[in-house]
């Protein structure tokens, strides 16, 4: 039985799904308005496998990753470098595409950009407002934490700590407008491009209510997994949890909250905002996709790591090894496959595990068992 860790209960759970067979997927993704760094690429592959590994036992699996395209990130960017919104947009996701697909990375059931769903926002955002769990204050509409009791629950935080992440992450806990520190915006009122009309002003959605809308309109109501990097648990996936659950009436608005640890250099977070980024793209001018993700997958998910080129260079060494040995080896000696694939099993049953599971495709390369180690390497996605 799959045991993953859930960031709710804060400890592994037993994997079970909402429908029998079924296992709904959302994972929260990028905002384009710059390239696509390590980090990104550790959480997107860390899914990915995920979503291979959930094939392999059976699941059909729905998986939906947005595009958040809509964002003062986004607007700051094109205003500063004089372009249209969407054009900046369309371009990096399409540079981010390239460098997913370029990792083997397996493009989602639905990919969606979030102006898609402004229909679904507006009726969330509606229901909420008739239900007096929202407020429109000043020309904003905004959720009213008061009125959902488990607001923390998911990132465990008191409310001292909460404000000062706000603060951190881009929210303002010392707007006027709200009545509580921690309300979120869930319509932000603006006269200039990008807005949309809606009963309640001209404007363009909040962040959170973009992931709950597509989350809802692509998976359902209620999902299996709710996923991204650490840092989008407060804010993001706490407000997402409130209004989801506020406006169906059903919990869990996901079973189980899979975040992935962040990926440090030079001694901090890798973060856009730093600029100590470490670039997919120039990584692939000197190694092979394969050994970037062999680098990605020699870390646990749920361990935060700092990128040093030594360990690039040895991720690389020993990819050049496996291709040396799988290369012309056809199936290798027969008769163990099921033994290997009950230990790769073993393995990844305990939280995804892939450090040990790269250390048991390498051990069976070296016994000879190449068949064996070829079957778990494409499992977990590479490509010899």
């Amino acid at each position: 039985m799959l045991k993953i860790y859930n960031s709710m209960s804060l400890r592994k759970e037993e994997f079970r799904t909402v429908e029998k067979g079924v296992a709904r997927l959302y994972v929260c993704g990028i905002t384009p308005y710059d390239t696509t760094h390590l980090g990104h690429a550790f959480t997107y592959a860390s899914f990915d496998v995920l979503v291979r590994y959930l094939r392999f036992l059976g699941y059909d699996v729905i998986y939906a990753q947005n595009v958040t395209d809509v964002d003062d990130d986004i607007l700051r960017r094109a205003d500063a470098e004089k372009r249209n919104w969407k054009e900046l947009g369309e371009m990096w996701t399409k540079r981010f595409l390239s460098d997913m697909e370029s990792l083997n990375v397996i493009a989602p059931t639905h990919y969606v950009k979030a102006t898609g769903s402004i229909g679904q926002m507006k009726d969330i955002i509606g229901a909420l407002l008739a239900k007096g769990i929202a407020y429109k204050s000043a020309r904003n509409v905004y959720f009213d934490v008061t009125k959902f009791k488990e607001y923390g629950a998911l990132s465990h935080f008191s409310e001292k700590q909460m404000r000062l992440l706000l603060r951190e992450r881009g929210g303002d806990p010392d707007d006027h407008d709200k009545k509580n520190p921690l309300d979120f915006v869930l319509w932000q009122g603006t006269d200039g491009d990008p807005n949309w009309d809606a009963p309640w002003g001209m404007g363009r959605p909040g962040w959170h209510i973009e992931c709950s809308a597509m989350a809802r309109e692509y998976l359902g109501e209620q999902i299996d997994v709710h996923g991204g990097g650490r840092d989008l648990i407060f804010p993001h996936h706490e407000s997402e949890i409130a209004q989801s659950e506020s406006y169906t009436g059903k919990r869990p608005f996901s079973r189980y909250f899979v975040h992935t640890a962040m990926v440090a250099y030079m001694g901090e977070k890798m973060a856009k905002s730093l600029g100590n980024l470490v670039l997919v793209l120039d990584l692939l001018r000197k190694y092979s996709p394969n050994a970037i993700r062999w680098l990605l997958l020699s870390h646990s998910y749920r361990q935060m790591w700092e990128y040093v080129p030594e360990e690039m260079d040895d991720a690389q060494a020993q990819v050049s090894e496996m291709e040396k040995m799988l290369d012309g080896a056809g199936g290798g000696p027969g008769g163990g496959q099921s033994q290997s694939l009950g230990q790769f099993r073993k393995i990844m049953d305990d939280d995804l595990d892939t450090p040990a599971a790269l250390r048991l495709a390498m051990d069976l390369a070296r016994e000879g068992r190449t068949g064996e180690s070829a079957r778990i390497l494409d499992i977990l996605g590479f490509r010899f």
